[in-house]
């Protein structure tokens, strides 16, 4: 084995009932190096990583490490022999504080016996220093925002000291400076000689960052090449297999009458202020602003998830109270929550119960039983529609890639028929070729009159996609800008006015 290979994986092979997730997947990873793992969702990429990491046990194939054969039969196995993941999905003690969180199940103790909070205090302190990140240690986890709780878990691995980090999807939730501090420590770890896999579907990122790329489709290995030898045409057609020319499809709604209005929006929690807009029939409205702005609170206060201090909600000229889920859904109103792991998915249900649950009166027959006919029919459209890729409606949702199980959601909310579709971040974590299928689908929604409200942390999502965009900073609106005759230097502007 060369000298300078520090992890290799040979012929692994993965079976779920009903599908062959990896088939014969060869890896190599080198020393000081960061190696971009791309491929269309349910690709196979983040199994091949959960094979390397102990969370599955692979059906065949060998994994080296440091020329030595490995199979973990736990993340803390792994974790005990340097290899460190931070997951697409954070999975955290919420009620915990960040300290908590870094070193849970390794706490230092005094004696073996009571836990030693200076210690522990300390050098949770000195991880941070390390990598340049401010945040309490006492802090609880709940009460940050997703992006902070990001920089923790990353953290976490590098306090391990690991010669192996997988990175998946990490900046998924990152503001654009946070990923450059991200960047900042990656390139501090790979000069150690720390080994990154990094897991990701933004092709500019990877582009930047890496220095090998491996390219994986239908659980198979497609391509190893040098990052600086493939361009983002080359990314693409080996992930999809075609061409892909265009990365959003041609704009053909046309707004018609204001029919949303949101008037003096103040939150009784949170840091929302006199947030007022409109939006109008057939009209694809974005949210813009830098993480902690508002825009998510703004959603869930519309929606009627969180206590509105002050502020009303009007639709087509008549007041909406949306005082729950349940009323916000009687009025014509949906929503596709950003963390679809924390507050989008029911992980023990499978495809068909999560697709229906939002519009079980559909399936109900003389106020008596559900029709099971009408719900794999239900089902089986938005899975085509969709292209979702799941062995049957009877699989378990959490075992599907976080795009699919993304594509689920959207399925579940279009079942209801919304005037309204609020979206939090609706292609995080989705592939390039997924993400086109799904501006198309809201393209075509706002066609059929829908108001179609969207928040993206991707500039150039908003611009491709929206008619108008309304940027917000500090939980105040800082302005509002016409998407086609703007660029982002002007959003990011209005951003950081209340900053």
């Amino acid at each position: 084995m060369e000298q300078n290979v520090l992890l290799k994986m040979t012929g692994i092979t993965k079976t779920f009932p009903g599908v062959k997730a990896l088939d014969g997947v060869n890896f190599e990873l080198q020393r000081g190096t960061v190696h971009a793992l791309m491929g269309e969702n349910g690709a196979g990429k983040s199994t091949l990583m959960k094979c390397l990491f102990g969370i599955y046990a692979k059906d065949g194939g060998e994994i080296f490490l440091d020329g030595k054969e490995i199979n973990f039969k736990s993340s803390k196995e792994a974790l005990d022999n340097g290899v460190a993941m931070v997951h697409q999905e954070l999975n955290q003690a919420l009620k915990r504080s960040v300290m908590d969180n870094i070193w849970l199940g390794r706490y230092p103790k005094i004696g073996g016996v009571v836990v030693n909070e200076k210690k522990m205090y300390k050098d949770t302190m000195a991880v941070f220093e390390e990598l340049g990140i401010h945040v309490d240690p006492h802090r609880i986890m709940s009460t940050m925002p997703v992006s902070q709780r990001q920089m923790v878990e990353i953290a976490k691995a590098v306090s391990y000291n690991s010669k192996v980090i997988v990175f998946d999807e990490p900046t998924s939730s990152l503001t654009e400076e946070e990923v450059e501090h991200l960047f900042e420590i990656i390139n501090m770890l790979r000069d150690r000689g720390v080994g990154i896999i990094y897991i990701s579907h933004k092709m500019a990122e990877i582009k930047r960052i890496s220095d090998y790329i491996t390219v994986m489709r239908d659980g198979q290995w497609v391509a190893t090449e040098r990052a600086a030898d493939l361009e983002m045409n080359d990314i693409i057609r080996l992930m999809v297999g075609r061409e892909l020319t265009n990365q959003f499809p041609p704009k053909t709604n046309t707004p018609g009458d204001v029919f949303l209005k949101a008037e003096g929006i103040t939150g009784m929690y949170n840091q929302l202020k006199d947030v007022s807009f409109e939006a109008r029939r057939g009209e694809i409205l974005g949210l813009a602003g830098l993480d902690s702005s508002g825009r998510t609170e703004t959603l869930e206060s519309i929606f009627g998830i969180r206590t509105r201090k002050e502020g009303k909600v009007f639709l087509d000229g008549k007041q909406c109270h949306n005082r729950s889920a349940t009323e916000s859904i009687k009025n014509g109103f949906a929503l596709l929550t950003e963390e679809r792991r924390a507050t989008g998915i029911f992980g023990v249900l499978n495809i068909r119960e999560n697709t229906v649950i939002s519009s079980l009166k559909r399936h109900l027959r003389f106020g008596l039983w559900l029709s099971e006919k009408s719900q794999k029919a239900d089902t089986q459209y938005y899975i085509d529609a969709m292209r979702t890729k799941t062995p049957t409606q009877e699989t378990k949702i959490r075992s599907l890639s976080g795009g699919n199980q993304q594509k689920v959601i959207i399925g579940r909310w279009l079942l209801t028929d919304p005037e309204v579709l609020l979206l939090d971040e609706p292609t995080r974590g989705i592939d390039v070729g997924a993400k086109y299928e799904i501006y198309q689908l809201i393209i075509d929604l706002a066609n059929k009159g829908k108001t179609v409200i969207m928040v993206s942390s991707e500039m150039p999502e908003l611009l491709g996609v929206c008619d108008r965009i309304v940027v917000m900073s500090g939980g105040r609106v800082a302005g509002e800008v016409d998407a086609r005759n703007t660029t982002q230097e002007a959003i990011m502007t209005l951003a950081a006015k209340y900053v």
